[in-house]
């Protein structure tokens, strides 16, 4: 018997203010293992139709969706963390809570809704469990206030499920228990981009990259063009790297932002005629760039688990990760499916790219794509639904309680 079986029986809630597409899936299992008790409520705001529309495909009437927030200050959702602050009150949360009847809650973060997931725990003594994906790196200039309520917060979680060890990291910082920590909540939706790879045509793929006239290596970037993304950075080192090699190679981005002109200036003034911006693709149709791509390149400066890393792995492609992406320890082995790199350094950054030259060159660079494959194996959708239901045991046992068919009874 696994650690969450005798759970199964138990009603969760999941406080999720805002999530996107690879996070359906994670919530479909996760309501498989407990047999249809998964509520999730969310914000109709912050929360795209589509994926609201999947969502309620996958478990009904108990996706629970909200309107009418209020908040102060600003989400800063491009920015840096901690750069901005901003405090949501969602009218009638409390009570979509109480309406769910919870076992159990699970809350994403310390902050957005997750104080009303804690006002919850407190009231009724419901087991509480939060996952968290931050860093020390992410979490390097948190304000003081921010740091104190934290280590506060951190009293009512009975258990805490961390995207990786960089996140326990941070945790085991502030001061939680080790023994109420797991790991393994974050996940992409890497089943259906896969098959979809799989199934691109290969005249498609010559049809897209002469289009895009690209040729050699393609080191493939999916990003938002933004300040954080290290993109800059990555031109930098892209010039030095370039002038060092005779070897035909491409650098393709896929993604908008307000960056966007101000990179393609960079890259034509400094003669990087083997940079192409192929602008923001819809996620439905990105399928073609995975296939045409033999690296990705992820420069980032500040990612807490950037999803297009397991994204590309499912696809089959090697990875140059930023060590500043809070994924790396868990996704990316140095020489077997990718080099770790510092976006900040671009010397390093240039030696890195020139490593994938050099794989390419020796026939290495494909079999180090099938073992992304090997290792993201590991990091599912469902891989991920069973380390929430592990956490929900944790708290479980914390708070003293378990769970049968049918009832919940306290432990004597």
């Amino acid at each position: 018997m696994s650690d969450f079986e005798p759970y199964s029986a138990m009603r969760l809630t999941y406080v999720a203010r805002s999530f996107l597409d690879y996070r359906v899936p994670v919530f479909a299992h996760l309501n498989e293992l407990l047999e249809g008790r998964l509520s999730v409520v969310y914000s109709k705001k912050w929360t795209p139709e589509r994926v609201q529309e999947r969502l309620a495909d996958a478990i009904g009437h108990r996706a629970i969706g909200l309107t009418g927030e209020k908040r102060l200050g600003d989400d800063g959702r491009a920015g840096f963390a901690n750069a901005s602050f901003c405090v949501p009150y969602q009218p009638g949360l409390f009570r979509a809570i109480r309406n769910t009847n919870p076992d159990i809650l699970a809350a994403d973060g310390f902050f957005r809704w997750t104080p009303a997931a804690i006002a919850y725990r407190i009231r009724h003594s419901t087991p509480l469990v939060m996952c968290y994906e931050r860093t020390m790196h992410t979490e390097r200039n948190a304000q003081r206030v921010r740091t104190i309520y934290r280590k506060m917060a951190a009293r009512w979680f009975d258990a805490v499920c961390c995207s990786g060890k960089l996140s326990v990291e941070y945790m085991r910082w502030i001061g939680y228990p080790p023994q109420r920590i797991n790991i393994g909540h974050q996940a992409a939706d890497t089943a259906d981009l896969q098959n979809r790879v799989d199934e691109v045509p290969a005249s498609h793929i010559e049809s897209l990259q002469s289009e895009l006239n690209a040729g050699g290596t393609i080191y493939l970037c999916v990003a938002r063009l933004i300040p954080l993304k290290g993109i800059r950075e990555l031109l930098v080192a892209w010039n030095r790297f370039r002038s060092q090699q005779a070897n035909k190679a491409t650098l393709l981005f896929v993604g908008g932002g307000p960056e966007r002109d101000a990179l393609e200036t960079v890259a034509a003034d400094s003669g990087l005629d083997d940079v192409r911006f192929a602008g923001e693709i819809d996620y439905r149709e990105i399928a073609p760039y995975f296939a045409l791509a033999n690296v990705l390149v992820m420069p980032t400066l500040e990612d807490n688990w950037s999803l297009v890393v397991p994204e590309a792995m499912a696809c089959g492609l090697p990875i140059l990760c930023s060590r500043y992406n809070g994924c790396w320890p868990e996704l990316v082995i140095e020489n077997q499916n990718g080099w770790v790199f510092d976006p900040l350094d671009p010397h390093n950054t240039s030696a890195a790219l020139a490593s994938v030259a050099h794989a390419a060159n020796d026939g290495t660079l494909a079999s180090m794509g099938q073992r992304s494959r090997e290792i993201v194996a590991e990091h599912t959708p469902e891989h991920a639904a069973r380390a929430i239901l592990d956490a929900c045991a944790i708290a479980a046992r914390h708070r003293g309680k378990i769970f049968a068919e049918g009832e919940t009874a306290a432990v004597r």
